[in-house]
């Protein structure tokens, strides 16, 4: 299944308390769990004012659906073309 990065416009996302982040977690894994198998979330990485999403799905249709369920942001959703590390060089 192809991978997507989801861009999430949140002013004050580096400020979010641990139980912040654990409660948006949680509504994210309800929402995948009603969704089933075609959707996953792998990681995410908080900034200042924004987060930034991984996810494996079948479509990009899914990962906005799986947004707009759980009350979250989509400011960009970019479909990974490539993964590249230090080993690529090699």
């Amino acid at each position: 299944m192809p991978k997507y990065v989801i861009e999430r416009e949140i002013p004050g996302a580096g400020k979010l308390s641990a139980a912040d982040l654990q409660g948006i977690s949680a509504k994210s894994c309800g929402v995948l769990q009603e969704m089933g198998p075609s959707v996953q979330w792998v990681e995410s990485y908080v900034t200042d004012d924004k987060v930034y999403c991984v996810y494996i799905a079948a479509n990009e249709e899914l990962v906005r659906e799986h947004a707009h369920r759980g009350g979250f942001p989509v400011n960009k959703v970019s479909q990974v073309r490539a993964t590249i590390d230090p080993t690529t060089a090699e």
